[in-house]
């Protein structure tokens, strides 16, 4: 297979582009860039700074990827940004390598869609088939896992955390850490309920769904505090479900949770 290069991109010495790789109009590719098999970008996009982009992965026309963090502290130190295999990055989006301070690297998954002029922050760890709607903005050091919906115009705080399969609907603010399979809405981002509609999409099994509904009322309405309704989930209940919102809830974090 071909490398694929508009006459008018511009590819720095150093940039390594797989097999199948195409790269319109107006583009720059930095030195230390890695684009896999298959990659596109479409025009006018930038790609700096040391960035891996995997294999089928297509970004399109004026997204800023790999350009140095939206962080005062940032001294110019040695950091990454590393994405992965099958995502669409649409127009005007921007993601930013990590910091000395959070770790130094940025990690963004597979099958993911990142629509239209959303920004992923320095230190953003993103897992796999997640989607990201128009002008959302995750900020620094923000985990999200895998399966995650994040409506448009939202904003995540910094150090939040997104659990398995969680939504957050529309033009919402999320301060705190949201459990897996969680609902959020609102202008002040409040846990509403379960993500029943993104549970039988992937076919949980009618069991393990009111299992979690379950867990999710004893969250809600049980005796002592929120943690200690989910210790005593965690002893209570055989769902794999419930087991891993559990370990979710009593894992190490930097902010307090959206309860119930």
């Amino acid at each position: 297979m071909s490398v694929e290069i508009h006459p008018s991109a511009i590819i720095e010495p150093g940039a390594e582009l797989a097999d199948g790789c195409r790269v319109g109009p107006f583009c720059l590719v930095g030195p230390r860039v890695r684009l896999g098999a298959g990659a596109e970008l479409k025009s006018h996009v930038v790609v700096t700074g040391d960035t891996h982009i995997g294999e089928d992965t297509t970004v399109f026309p004026f997204s800023v990827i790999g350009e140095i963090p939206q962080d005062l502290k940032f001294g110019g130190e040695d950091t990454k940004l590393r994405i992965g295999a099958r995502n669409r990055i649409r127009e005007h989006v921007t993601m930013n390598p990590g910091t000395a301070g959070g770790g130094g690297i940025t990690r963004v998954g597979d099958d993911g869609l990142f629509m239209a002029g959303c920004h992923i922050a320095h230190d953003a760890q993103v897992g796999d088939n997640v989607i990201i709607v128009n002008q959302s903005a995750i900020a620094g050091h923000v985990v999200i896992e895998d399966d995650v919906i994040v409506g448009g115009l939202c904003g995540v705080h910094q150090f939040v955390r997104i659990g398995k399969g969680a939504i957050i609907g529309a033009l919402s603010m999320v301060t705190n850490d949201v459990i897996p399979h969680g609902l959020v809405q609102g202008p002040r981002g409040e846990l509403d309920g379960l993500n029943l509609v993104g549970l039988k999409r992937k076919g949980v099994k009618r069991d393990d769904i009111t299992a979690l509904r379950a867990a999710f009322q004893t969250l809600r309405d049980g005796e002592g505090s929120f943690m200690d309704r989910a210790r005593r989930l965690s002893e209570e209940s055989d769902s794999a479900y419930v087991t891993e919102m559990v370990a979710f809830i009593l894992g190490e974090s930097d902010r307090n949770f959206l309860t119930p």
